[in-house]
């Protein structure tokens, strides 16, 4: 299990087994967060903003670094930023395998890296510009 601080664990007093990091300030990241709290919580992950002041620190990341991208930090403390969080937090979620198998593709994991940026532009995401 990894433990980004003492401070960060769930609400069992567990250190999760990943951290999922989004843009507070971004309404539809902050939707999607939340929609994923309870199921990465079954899953002994976690959600949390990229504004909390510890994370930054705990991912030895600028400010203009931090918010240039949702982040996820796995178990093994490997980082993933932008769409490849997007695909690690895949991993966990059955109904979302199929975009591990698309990015596997031939030329697929630029077009997924194209839709990344197409999203954060068009809900006008502040980490994302």
């Amino acid at each position: 299990m990894i433990s980004l601080a003492t401070e960060m664990t769930d609400s069992k007093s567990r250190h999760a087994r990943g951290w999922l990091f989004f843009d507070a300030e971004c309404e539809f990241c902050t939707r999607i967060a939340m929609r994923l709290v309870a199921p990465m919580h079954r899953r002994g992950m976690a959600v949390a903003p990229l504004q909390d002041p510890r994370v930054g620190a705990l991912l030895g990341l600028t400010p203009g670094e931090l918010l240039s991208a949702i982040r996820f930090v796995s178990e093994d403390g490997t980082q993933h930023a932008a769409a490849d969080a997007v695909l690690a937090v895949s991993h966990e979620f059955w109904w979302a395998r199929p975009l591990l198998w698309l990015a596997r593709a031939p030329g697929m994991a630029a077009t997924i890296q194209a839709a990344y940026r197409w999203v954060a532009h068009r809900h006008s995401c502040p980490a994302e510009h």
